[in-house]
């Protein structure tokens, strides 16, 4: 039976480029959560009156975050009678409870595995300034504040794979 592969992680600990490497060894379908929904919050954001590069304000994550999820969820729901998906994001809420996989697996009808990618905060912040997206401006800017948001950055807490995002990406 096809599952779903969840990718989560910090931004720019690597999570892209290890979704990427796992599609390389098998048959697929990725789902990034900046590309399947960027434009479209973009433009949301745009025509609200709040700026398209916005992903950390409250309003962001109030209006955003969950309308994202679903997108995802249901994409990748249409996609697992045929083959593993493999989905990228965040998820720093729902890696906190416990009962988190089983939830998504009913959900999606499928067995969920998590790959938590994790890399220390310099390599991240070097990564979101080579990358060079106006989205991430806002974190390099004020480093502190947004590690201080992410904190210790805790890995999952149910069974999940460690990954050493150091190692994933060319920069």
């Amino acid at each position: 039976m096809p599952k779903a592969i969840i990718v989560c992680g910090t931004p720019g600990s690597g999570k892209t480029t290890y979704a990427k490497q796992l599609a390389n060894n098998s048959a697929v379908t990725i789902l990034d959560i900046d590309t399947v929904t960027e434009r479209l919050v973009k433009l949301g954001l745009f025509e609200s009156g709040h700026s398209p590069d916005d992903r950390d304000s409250e309003y962001f994550k109030r209006t955003y975050r969950e309308p994202i999820y679903q997108a995802l969820f249901d994409i990748a729901r249409e996609n697992l009678p045929y083959h593993d998906v493999v989905i990228t994001g965040p998820f720093t809420k729902e890696i906190q409870d416990p009962l988190w996989p089983a939830k998504l697996s009913s959900v999606l009808g499928s067995p969920v595995e998590v790959h938590y990618v994790q890399c220390p905060h310099e390599i991240r912040r070097q990564r979101l300034a080579v990358r060079g997206d106006a989205r991430d401006r806002a974190k390099l800017e004020d480093w502190s504040r947004y590690i201080e948001y992410y904190g210790e950055e805790h890995p999952p807490v149910f069974e999940h794979v460690l990954v050493d995002g150091a190692y994933t990406s060319d920069v």
